[in-house]
Parts: structure tokens; sequence; C-alpha cells
């Protein structure tokens, strides 16, 4: 999931993901599809809110302006209450918005509650939707049911210090195994200096190495999901990325509680070498001090000239199934989710695109989106898509297995094991 701007240019919470308990409802489908009236939209705020409401006022004035009689009603919720916000409109469609946007980690149990309307159909029949990243698109499935558009995708990559590696003749990293090499050297050479700014807790760090080295998080079958943790290539990629927290390179007793905001943060403070960020973290990188000191590259794979898959973090927009507008808030959905306002979007608040050719046209005209787009491109990958894994991520099954490994409370196997066991748990499965 990648949230609002509310928790990720600044606090980077967009992709430090608490997630939400899956909500009850008693939502049904409408049997009303007005054609004029108000329509109710639900967007999250942003820290700095006057970029996006601009976008967001163009498309509302071109949508109304081509459906006479119909308004667009948009009110912007905080993030951190989304929960409570969206439970309370699933519960009572009087409540409810028409169209909302969600971060893609809270489809599945938005979609186990009954809210939100099949999109499959509308999607298929949508000119551009030919175009949308299938990866990314995939995000928004369950049961080969699209329930949502992707709006916007954020992927993390390998910011470093070209100073660092410059003044010590260090190459940039290639593979996984020489951002270890770097990273000890740097530390070796600069004590203060933390070779690469990671951590026990963030997750979306620790994914890439995973899924490099052949792991999954879970794999489905007959009856649901199962762990894949405990897997002889899972261990493989765990063990790899718990290396790097260690006295040599990110001490644990300062690195095993860091997420993802606190580890980009090292980085701009210029206390680390390297760090994995997101292309939502860029600005700030790039306003800090080390602005002029500074590179990024795709997180290199086990191979050279490879690249890791990363996860897909990103914000769909979704219809809620209590609409009486269906087709205006489908319309309006596939408006302001097409080429032309992603574009806008991208040239307001940064946010990738998801469409192909639209990647490719922001990263040809923007060098600092290059590596992002070369992830997306390279193939990125996602959490099991099921209700269950919020509960799994609130419990902190997944980064406790990374911080029990690093402050030595267990080894690999047996980390894997109990983390395996307590997902296995939680799908329900023997």
């Amino acid at each position: 999931m990648k949230f609002a701007r509310t928790a990720a240019t600044v606090a980077l919470a967009a992709l430090a993901l608490t997630a939400c308990a899956p909500p009850t409802s008693s939502n049904t489908t409408s049997a009303e599809d007005g054609q004029t009236g108000t329509v109710r939209i639900w967007l999250f705020s942003e820290v700095n809110q006057d970029p996006k409401s601009a976008v967001v006022k163009e498309a509302v004035a071109e949508f109304e302006a081509a459906h006479s009689g119909a308004k667009i009603d948009v009110q912007y919720i905080p993030v951190d209450s989304r929960a409570e916000r969206f439970k309370a409109a699933f519960n009572d469609p009087s409540s409810a918005p028409d169209v909302a946007e969600f971060g893609n980690t809270d489809l599945a149990s938005y979609v186990a509650s009954g809210g939100l309307a099949d999109l499959t159909g509308d999607i298929k029949s949508w000119d551009e939707s030919k175009d949308l990243d299938g990866k990314i698109l995939a995000t928004t499935e369950i049961d080969g049911k699209n329930y949502g558009v992707p709006w916007f995708v954020g992927v993390r990559a390998l910011y470093y210090r070209t100073d660092l590696l410059k003044a010590l003749g260090l190459e940039v990293p290639k593979t996984l195994a020489d951002i270890e090499t770097v990273a000890r050297a740097v530390r070796s050479a600069n004590p203060d200096m933390l070779g690469i700014s990671v951590g026990g807790a963030a997750q979306f760090s620790a994914m890439p190495y995973l899924w490099a080295n052949g792991g999954k998080i879970a794999e489905k079958n007959s009856s649901g999901f199962v762990s894949g943790l405990d897997s002889a290539e899972s261990r493989e990629g765990i063990a790899a990325y718990t290396r790097l927290i260690s006295s040599d390179i990110c001490p644990p007793q300062t690195c095993a509680e860091f997420g993802g905001n606190a580890s980009v943060q090292q980085f701009i403070a210029g206390k680390s070498a390297m760090t994995i960020g997101g292309d939502f973290n860029y600005k700030a990188v790039a306003a800090s001090a080390i602005k002029d000191k500074f590179a990024v590259v795709p997180v290199p794979g086990k191979t050279a000239g490879s690249v890791a898959p990363a996860f897909a973090g990103g914000n769909n927009l979704g219809v809620f199934n209590s609409s009486k507008h269906r087709t205006l808030a489908t319309e309006f959905v596939t408006q302001l989710a097409n080429k032309k306002y992603q574009q806008k979007m991208f040239d307001s608040m940064g946010n990738l695109p998801t469409f192909t050719d639209v990647q490719k046209s922001v990263a040809d005209s923007n060098k600092q989106v290059a590596p992002f787009i070369t992830t997306l491109g390279a193939g990125t990958n996602f959490v099991p898509v099921t209700e269950s894994w919020s509960t799994i991520d609130a419990q902190g099954v997944f980064t406790g297995m990374y911080q029990k490994i690093v402050t030595g409370k267990a080894d690999v196997n047996t980390a894997t094991a109990e983390a395996a066991q307590a997902m296995n748990k939680a799908f329900g499965s023997k």
C-alpha cells in the first residue's frame, strides 16, 4: 500500500503500513443507478494538499461539464482514520461515498467485507486499460475479479552516496552480495557511518532479498494460502538481508527497530552510505544536505545485470457497492485514473503512473525517476492478497521474524519456522 503524502513524503508512512483489521459489512449492491445528482468521493488528505487538490478540481470540472446534472463532491479524509471511516461506511450505506481512494494492501479486507464493487467488466471495456501494467493491475484482483483501478504505484530502489564510494574506490553494487561487501567496507573505513541503513521492521526493504533468492511470503493452494517463509530459498534470502543488520554494517542495537522511515532518515541525515528507499523519498533526499552527493539505482538481484523484485505499493480508486450512481462513479474513476490525469498527478505530486507507456514517458523526461521505472519494468511482487494478511501484518509476524534473528533471539531456521506457523494459523492452513 502506498498511502497519501500525509504519511509518505514527510513521514513515509505511506508504505510503513499498519494494516487494518477486516471490517464487517451490511453493504449490499444498490439497485439504483442515478444519472444525475451528487457523486461523493473520498480521497486521502496530504501534508501538502494544494497540488493534489488542483489536479482533482480540474478532473471534476471536466467531468461535470461532460455530465449534465451530475455534481462531484470530494472529501479529503485522513489516512490514519481510514479504518474507522471505511468500516462505518460499509455498515451504513447512507454514510458511504460512491468512490474512494484506498491502499492496495487494504483491498482484500475491503472485498471480504462485501463493500467494493466488481469493476472487471468496466476495466475491460475501458480503452486505456490495455496499457495498464499487468503486475500492478493484478494487485486489484481477487478470484479473477478486479475491485479497483490502480491510480499510482510506489517502489523502492538503492540510494547510495557517490562521494563515499568514490573516496574508497568502491564500485556501485551490481548484486545483492555486492551491497553487503560495499556496506562493510564503508563502515570499516568510517566507523561512525552505517554501511547501509536498513531495519528489522523495514519489511518492504527486506522483501526484495526474499524474492530475489526465489523465496515467497506465501503460496496459494486449493484451500487458500500457505506460508513460504520456511523454504530453503526463502531462508537464503532472509539470511542475506539479516546479515546487513550486524555490527560491521548496521548494528542491531541501532538498526533492529528501524522501519522504512527511520532507515531513509539516516541516509538523509548523512549517517549512512546506502539505504533502500522509495520514489516517494526522492524529493526529501534531494532537498537535504547530501543533495549533490547521492544517486539511485535499482536494487540489484543475485546476479549482475538483474534487478531484485520490489514490492508494488500503491493506491487504487474503487466504487462502493452501495453507490446509487454506479455508472457515474465508475466513469469518474476511469477519468481520474486515466493517462492524462496520471501524468498530471506525476507532474504535481511525483506519483508514479500505472500505465506502461506513461511510465516510459516520465522516465525519459525525468532522470531521477528512471531507476524506479526500470524496477517496475523488471517485475514487482506483492503481499498475499487475502484478508488474513491484515492480521499477519498487525501481529508483526513478518517483521518480528527478522528482529528475532538480528537480535540473536532465534536463528534463521527457528525464526522462519515460527513465523510460518503463525502465518498458517492466520491463513487457516493445516
